[in-house]
């Protein structure tokens, strides 16, 4: 993999690295820009976070510490850079690093197609690290309520990953592969 940091998105999706089309590739029904993206996405994440921000607080409360909660908080945003890392390890080739801060994303694009299991695992595998597992240490071990507040805030923050998963196992059949053309995700069938 090589990671090439791109920058400050500026919203034209013809100024995004994708290769050609694949034979019979199918486009992926979902969002067409990054404004619905972002709007879909955002929503989503507060009420993820509202969701399990009730469990969370009902089993740390006893230990409520407001420096265990800001630093989760802290520590949730400083995860933003190495979650998108994460992303790209699973890509085997160059892959493209963006920051778009005004629509609250961030987001890493490659050209190179890959396999189903393989999409959903690079868009779960930063959510499990920063989010699900903290959430669950946190949950055995209510007194490090910092990772209560780590977990319940980078599991919000992978909505836009979620969507991306639901798509892919609720789009495409066994066997197919996918990639992303300029901002959206396409499936074929290899021959």
């Amino acid at each position: 993999m090589k990671l090439h940091y791109r920058g400050k998105y500026n919203l034209d999706p013809d100024s995004l690295p994708h290769g050609e089309h694949q034979p019979n590739a199918v486009p992926f029904k979902e969002v067409k820009d990054t404004k619905a993206l972002s709007i879909i996405a955002n929503l989503a994440a507060v009420a993820l976070i509202l969701i399990l921000a009730v469990p969370a607080f009902i089993r740390g409360r006893p230990y409520l510490s407001r420096g265990q909660l800001m630093l989760g908080c802290i520590t949730s945003l400083l995860v933003l850079f190495p979650h998108e890392l994460l992303h790209a390890v699973c890509f085997k080739e160059d892959v493209y690093f963006y920051t778009n801060w005004k629509q609250g994303l961030l987001f890493v694009v490659g050209p190179e197609t890959m396999s189903k299991s393989r999409f959903i695992f690079m868009s779960l595998l930063p959510n499990i690290v920063f989010g699900f597992i903290p959430y669950l240490a946190g949950m055995l071990f209510p007194s490090c309520t910092f990772l209560l507040a780590l977990g319940t805030l980078a599991i919000g923050m992978g909505a836009g990953d979620y969507y991306n998963v639901f798509n892919a196992f609720t789009q495409m059949p066994r066997g197919a592969r996918t990639y992303l053309y300029k901002f959206n995700s396409f499936w074929y069938l290899p021959a």
